[in-house]
């Protein structure tokens, strides 16, 4: 009896982290253990940043520009539901009134430049499957915060908001993975000719950045995540990367570096195949101040 491999499915998210530190993989992805931190400040800062620029944008392709009033109070609804009082805050110096008030600003001066929103939004977190590989064999998921399509030239745009204070450097804007990556699927869709300008919006400088990627650019993508999905799938020994990351690590707890046990397998985390959690760059937990 002929069995179906089954595709393997991964997300940026999932290969950044075990780029970031194999251990927490392990225990996030392969174990499924429940993180003994929820939130940090920033990634809460980020999420509710997200989510009312998705409502902003709904309310705008259902023909209704909202106030920056309006805006403001929405985010400081969007705040108060999910931000609780054990919300790890690593620099002790600022409080959570500190980094509410900086998405405050944040979302004031994306409304003041950006008003009144006519480019031309096609979708919101629109969810993207693709195949790496023609055999379908290795995909990955994503969601694109916000997929335009620019009438003046006639190409298609990828943004994302990003929440860190400092500004990247050319090379990482043109080495980006993720955005290139969602860039295949909106290729798949709509055409392999079609030109898609990726689009970060770097709020604290009320600043885009654009970049493109050419064909046989990501067609070199495809393969080169293969190869790092396979060896993922290769890994046997998933060690520990201690860095100034650890400190916002919500697996911290755990860590032998840091003299942790891992617990037993009590509650399986949320996975990002189901569900994307939307989940915070390295840059930005280092760089929100």
């Amino acid at each position: 009896m002929l069995t179906t491999k089954k595709p393997k499915i991964y997300s940026h998210s999932r290969l950044s982290t075990f780029e970031q530190c194999p251990f927490k993989f392990k225990l996030r992805y392969i174990d499924k253990i429940k993180p003994a931190i929820e939130q940090t400040i920033e990634s809460h800062l980020g999420s509710a940043i997200h989510s009312t620029l998705e409502w902003l944008y709904d309310q705008i392709m259902n023909k209704h520009i909202p106030t920056i009033d309006q805006t403001i109070t929405t985010y400081a609804v969007k705040w108060q539901d999910r931000y609780t009082e054990d919300t790890l805050i690593v620099k002790k110096q600022l409080t959570q009134k500190d980094y509410f008030n900086k998405g405050v600003q944040f979302l004031m001066d994306y409304y003041t430049k950006h008003h009144p929103f006519d480019d031309n939004t096609l979708e919101l977190e629109k969810k993207i499957l693709i195949n790496l590989d023609k055999e379908g064999n290795y995909k990955l998921q994503g969601f694109i915060d916000r997929l335009v399509y620019n009438l003046g030239t006639e190409e298609y745009e990828i943004h994302d908001y990003k929440t860190a204070n400092s500004l990247p450097l050319k090379e990482k804007v043109e080495n980006d993975r993720q955005l290139a990556l969602y860039s295949i699927a909106i290729k798949e869709t709509f055409g392999e000719e079609k030109n898609i300008c990726l689009v970060w919006h770097y709020l604290a400088h009320n600043q885009k950045i654009c970049s493109r990627r050419t064909n046989e650019q990501l067609a070199q993508l495809k393969s080169e995540t293969i190869e790092l999905i396979k060896q993922i799938e290769l890994t046997e020994n998933f060690s520990t990367e201690k860095s100034i990351l650890c400190n916002w690590c919500e697996y911290k707890e755990y860590c032998p570096e840091f003299g942790g046990k891992v617990p037993e397998k009590d509650e399986i985390v949320e996975d990002e195949i189901k569900g994307e959690v939307k989940i915070i760059s390295d840059e930005e937990l280092l760089d929100i101040w």
